[in-house]
C-alpha cells in the first residue's frame, strides 16, 4: 500500500471534489481518497500492485480531471505548482475577466436603464432600437458563451455523456438555455408569434452572469493562492547554494548537489544550507526560524546546526548529516502540507451536502420551470409565465453555488495551520486542530516540559560562619569540575555565573553513590550528599521538603556549607499556565517525581492539580481516568517517554527541540520546546474553528435564502423574484467572502 499526494487539474468547485472522490473510491485498489478543493490536491491511499496513476487517470479523464504527481520536500507541491502552472492559469483567467467584465458592466447598465425607463416614464428609452440591441447582444453573448464560458459548456457536455454534474454544469445549462431561447426569439420571429410571447431576450443575462461568475472564480483563485503563503515563506527560507570542500578546494554548488558527509563552509551572515554537525569553528546562530526565539544561540565544534538558520558571526565548518527531504525544514514543510490537505471532522457535513447538491439543484430548477409554466399560464398568460419560468430556471442554476461550502473548512484550516507554522506550532492534521479547540484540560509532564530538564543550583547555605557563600561555592566547584555528574556541572555553572576563579585540585577521586573528594592546598575537601543518619535541621530541612537535592561541602572534616539543587521551571511557564486559566482550562501535572518536588514546582508554576510518582506506563491510565470523567484532554510531553499518553490523549502536544520534531505520537509539535506556545496553539485552534463555523453559516445562508428566492416562492405573496444577474453576482462573491473571512486569521495575534 502507498499513500501519495497528487495535484488535480480541471477541478473548479466542491462538487468536482465529490465526483473525483466518488469515482476513485469505487475503483479497485483505492483504499481511501481525500480531495482538498481549496488546494486542489488528492491524498490517495492505494495498492500499487492493483492500480497505477495511469489507471486512476483513465477513470476520471473523461470527466475533465487529471491527477499529476508532485515532489515532496523543500521543492514540494505548494512552491512548484503555485509559482509556475498556477500563475499561468490565473493569468489566463485574468485576461478573460479583462474582456468580459467591462462588457458585463456595460450590458448591466443598459439592463438597469431599460428596467428603470419602464418604471419611471420620465426617463428616456434606450437610444437604440430593440432589434439593433438584440443583434449586438447576440453577437457579444456568442463570443462570451463560447470563449469565456467554454468551461461551463464542457460541463454540460460531460453531464450529457457521463452523467457527472458540477458547478460548471449548472452555470452552463442556465446560460445556454437563456442563450438558445433568445436566439430562437431573435432569428425566428414566426416561432415567437406562434408561442404568443414578446420579443424580450436574455442575451444580456448570459453575458452578465458569465461575467460575474468568471470574475468571482478569478478572485477566488487569487485568494486561494494567498492561503498557502505560509509554505511559500518556509520554502523560501532554504539556501540555494552551499560552499563545500571538494578535492581540497572551496567550491560553490547547488543545494541539490550536497552529499551526506560533505564539509560545508558557512561565513558570517550566510544561511546554513543543510542539517549537520560543526567540526571546526564557533559562532552564534540565529535559530528563530525553528524556535521563534530572537536571541542567537552560541555553537561550537560538536554542536548540531539546522538548515536555513543564519550564521550571525564567525566562520564555521560542518559535516552534512541530513540533506534534501530529510532536513528539518523539509520535514516541517511536509508536515504543514499534510495538515493543510487533511480534513477536519466538521467538514463531513459540507462534503455530504456538496455530493448531492448539484443533482438536487437541477431538480429544483426543472421543478420551478414546470410549475411556472403549468400554474402561470392561467393567471399570467403564456408570455409572462414563460418569462418567469426561464428566469427562475436560470436563476436557481446560477445562484446554487456549492463552492462556498467546499471552501468553508479547508481555507480556514490552510490559513490556521500556516499561521501556526509561523509561530513554531506544527499541527499534524486538521482533526488535531479541531480537537484542540475543544480541550478543557491540559496535562503536563514535569521534567523537560514545565521544567528545564537539568538541575540548577538554587540555594547556598553557610553552616560554618568562617566561610562565605562564595568560598563555599569555590571549594565545591573546584572539586566538582573534575566530575561528569549532572549535579556537579550545575555547581560549576554556578561558580562560572558568579565569575569565581577555581582552586587547583590534586588527588581527586569519586566515591560511588556518595560524592567526590580532592585536596586543595593540602586541605581535604569532600562534596557529598547527606548520610541517612545525618539530621539536617533549619533551612536545609525546608529545602529538602521542597524536593530539592542538598549537597554538603566539607573542608578538613567539618561541614562548611551546602548547596541545594533543583530542576527549575522554564522561562514563561508561569505566564503560560496563567493564560491557560484565562482560557478556562484546567491544568494538571503528571510526573514520576516525588510528591514534594512536584508540589513545589506546581506551586511555582500555578498548576491546579498534581499527580506524582507515576511510572511512564501509568501515565496513559491517568489520561483515561480524566477522559472517563468527560474531560477533553491535551497531553503535553517530550514525545519520547510520554508517547503512550500523547497518543491516548484527545490531542498530544510534543515539546520538540530544535533537531527533534517529535510528531509521530503527537498531533501537535512545539518547536524549540517553548511552553508559551501551548496556550497559543489552543487559541489558534479555537480561532480557526470559529472561522470554519462562520464560513459554513454564510455558505448555507447564501443557498438557503437564494435558491427559494430565485425559484420565485415569494412572487405569489409580494411579487419578489431574483433576477439571474443578481443571482450570478451573489454566487460569484459567496466563495470570495468565505475565502476572505479565512484570510482574516492571518492577522490574528497569538
Amino acid at each position: 500500500m502507498a499513500i501519495q499526494t497528487f495535484k488535480i487539474w480541471g477541478m473548479h468547485c466542491a462538487s468536482c471534489a465529490s465526483i473525483i472522490e466518488r469515482t476513485l473510491s469505487k475503483t479497485e485498489g483505492v483504499k481511501k481518497i481525500e480531495v482538498n478543493f481549496a488546494i486542489e490536491t488528492a491524498r490517495v491511499d492505494f495498492d500499487e500492485q492493483k492500480i497505477t496513476l495511469e489507471l486512476m487517470n483513465a477513470k476520471i479523464k473523461n470527466l475533465g480531471y487529471v491527477l499529476l504527481p508532485v515532489n515532496e520536500g523543500i521543492n514540494g507541491p505548494a512552491r512548484e505548482i503555485k509559482k509556475d502552472d498556477k500563475e499561468r492559469e490565473l493569468l489566463g483567467q485574468k485576461r478573460k475577466v479583462q474582456f468580459v467584465f467591462p462588457l458585463a458592466i456595460l450590458v448591466f447598465f443598459f439592463m438597469m436603464w431599460d428596467i428603470a425607463s419602464q418604471v419611471w416614464t420620465f426617463l428616456p428609452k434606450l437610444p437604440v432600437s430593440m432589434e439593433v440591441y438584440n443583434a449586438l447582444a447576440m453577437i457579444l453573448s456568442t463570443i462570451v458563451l463560447f470563449w469565456v464560458g467554454r468551461p461551463f459548456l464542457l460541463g454540460v457536455v460531460r453531464f450529457v455523456r457521463y452523467g457527472a454534474a458540477n458547478m460548471d454544469t449548472l452555470i452552463g445549462i442556465g446560460t445556454l438555455s437563456a442563450y438558445l431561447y433568445s436566439v430562437v426569439i431573435t432569428l425566428f420571429p414566426g416561432v415567437r408569434q406562434a408561442l404568443g410571447v414578446d420579443g424580450f431576450t436574455y442575451f444580456d443575462v448570459t453575458i452578465v452572469v458569465i461575467g460575474f461568475v468568471t470574475l468571482g472564480k478569478y478572485l477566488e483563485a487569487r485568494s486561494k493562492m494567498k492561503t498557502g503563503v505560509a509554505i511559500e515563506k518556509l520554502a523560501g527560507l532554504q539556501a540555494k547554494t552551499a560552499l563545500v570542500i571538494r578535492d581540497g578546494l572551496e567550491t560553490e554548488i547547488s543545494i541539490n548537489e550536497v552529499k551526506i558527509g560533505d564539509i560545508i563552509i558557512v561565513k558570517p551572515g550566510a544561511k546554513i544550507p543543510v542539517d549537520g554537525i560543526i567540526v571546526e569553528g564557533q559562532s552564534s546562530i540565529d535559530e528563530s526560524m525553528i524556535t521563534g526565539e530572537p536571541v542567537p544561540v552560541d555553537k561550537k565544534a560538536g554542536d548540531a546546526v539546522i538548515g536555513a538558520t543564519i550564521n550571525k558571526q564567525g566562520n564555521i565548518r560542518f559535516s552534512a548529516v541530513k540533506i534534501g527531504a530529510d532536513t528539518m525544514l523539509a520535514q516541517i514543510i511536509k508536515t504543514v502540507q499534510e495538515a493543510q490537505g487533511s480534513k477536519a471532522p466538521i467538514q463531513d457535513l459540507a462534503d455530504r451536502v456538496a455530493a448531492v447538491f448539484v443533482p438536487v439543484v437541477l431538480g429544483v430548477a426543472v421543478l420551478a420551470f414546470v410549475l411556472w409554466i403549468s400554474l402561470g399560464i392561467n393567471t399570467l398568460g403564456l408570455s409572462a409565465a414563460l418569462t418567469h419560468a426561464i428566469l427562475s430556471f436560470v436563476g436557481v442554476l446560477v445562484i446554487a453555488c456549492p463552492c462556498a461550502l467546499g471552501l468553508a473548512t479547508p481555507t480556514a484550516i490552510i490559513v490556521g495551520v500556516g499561521k501556526g507554522a509561523e509561530y513554531g506550532i506544527l499541527i499534524k492534521n486538521a482533526e488535531s486542530l479541531e480537537k484542540l479547540s475543544r480541550v478543557d484540560t491540559v496535562v503536563f509532564d514535569k521534567t523537560g516540559t514545565i521544567t528545564k530538564g537539568e538541575p540548577e543550583a538554587t540555594d547556598i547555605v553557610a553552616i560554618d560562619d568562617k566561610f562565605s557563600e562564595n568560598e563555599i561555592i569555590k571549594y565545591g566547584a573546584s572539586v566538582e569540575k573534575l566530575s561528569e555528574h549532572p549535579l556537579a556541572r550545575a555547581i560549576v555553572r554556578l561558580a562560572v555565573g558568579r565569575k569565581i576563579t577555581l582552586y587547583p585540585v590534586s588527588n581527586f577521586s569519586a566515591m560511588e553513590g556518595v560524592g567526590v573528594t580532592g585536596e586543595i592546598y593540602e586541605k581535604n575537601v569532600v562534596v557529598r550528599k547527606p548520610s541517612v543518619k545525618e539530621v539536617m535541621g533549619g533551612r536545609i530541612s525546608k529545602l529538602q521538603e521542597q524536593g530539592k537535592t542538598v549537597v554538603l561541602i566539607e573542608v578538613e572534616g567539618a561541614v562548611a556549607g551546602a548547596v541545594a539543587l533543583s530542576d527549575t521551571i522554564k522561562d514563561g511557564a508561569t505566564e503560560a499556565i496563567a493564560k491557560l486559566h484565562r482560557q478556562n482550562i484546567k491544568t494538571v501535572m503528571l510526573t514520576g517525581d516525588n510528591l514534594h518536588a512536584a508540589n513545589y514546582i506546581a506551586k511555582l508554576a500555578g498548576i491546579d492539580e498534581v499527580i506524582a510518582q507515576v511510572l511512564p506506563g501509568q501515565k496513559a491510565d491517568k489520561i483515561k481516568e480524566l477522559q472517563a470523567h468527560g474531560k477533553k484532554v491535551a497531553m503535553v510531553g517530550d514525545g519520547i517517554n510520554d508517547a503512550p499518553a500523547l497518543a491516548l490523549a484527545d490531542v498530544g502536544i510534543a515539546m520538540a527541540t530544535g533537531t527533534d520534531v517529535a510528531i509521530e505520537s503527537a498531533g501537535v509539535a512545539l518547536l524549540g520546546g517553548d511552553i508559551k506556545k501551548v496556550p497559543q496553539a489552543i487559541e489558534l485552534a479555537r480561532a480557526t474553528m470559529r472561522t470554519v463555523k462562520q464560513n459554513l453559516f454564510w455558505a448555507f445562508i447564501y443557498n438557503l435564502i437564494g435558491i427559494p428566492l430565485a425559484a420565485g416562492v415569494l412572487y405569489p405573496l409580494w411579487g419578489i423574484t431574483l433576477n439571474p444577474v443578481f443571482a450570478g453576482l451573489a454566487m460569484a462573491f459567496s466563495s470570495v467572502s468565505v475565502v476572505s473571512n479565512s484570510l482574516r486569521l492571518k492577522t490574528k495575534k497569538l
